[in-house]
């Protein structure tokens, strides 16, 4: 039984390192601009994400978002959407393709993507000559998107 015990730890163990993270190229959108499964295969932490949330540098959703939770921060936006009750609207699937590139789902909007390293147009060369060559990374690691998703997921409606 023992070893039966050992045999199952190493194979969950196993598997758990063998699951990668998504590249930003090969997120799975579904028709509606959803990514169903996690991009890390790990839970996010909804406290980081709050962090993430509120932080300048990193995702600074409440540059265009109200976020009641975050009332501390200030300087809240009024472009998109209240977040408060975004856990109720929108699935975690939902919020996950939100965050990864919310022009999946609203072709016109003006949040950006988070997940996204292509496609993009370099205007540097009209206005300076310098635009860079290099391959862009995206703003918010795959961990970081999951870690929002658990946050907007647990902003419920009173």
């Amino acid at each position: 039984m023992k070893r039966l015990s050992l045999t199952l730890a190493a194979c969950l163990i196993g598997s758990a390192a063998l699951a990668a993270e998504v590249a930003p190229k090969d997120v799975p959108f579904d028709e509606y601009g959803a990514v169903a499964t996690s991009l890390t295969g790990t839970a996010g932490d909804a406290a980081n994400g709050a962090v993430i949330a509120g932080t300048k540098s990193q995702g600074n959703c409440i540059a265009c978002h109200q976020i009641t939770a975050l009332a501390e921060v200030p300087f809240h936006g009024e472009i998109g959407p209240s977040l408060d009750g975004a856990g109720d609207r929108w699935s975690e699937a939902e919020l996950r393709g939100l965050m990864t590139n919310a022009k999946m789902t609203f072709d016109g909007t003006m949040m950006p993507a988070f997940y996204k390293v292509e496609g993009f147009i370099r205007p540097g060369d009209a206005y300076t000559g310098k635009a860079p060559t290099e391959a862009l990374t995206p703003i918010l690691s795959a961990q970081q998107i999951e870690d929002v998703v658990a946050f907007i997921a647990t902003l419920k409606e009173e």
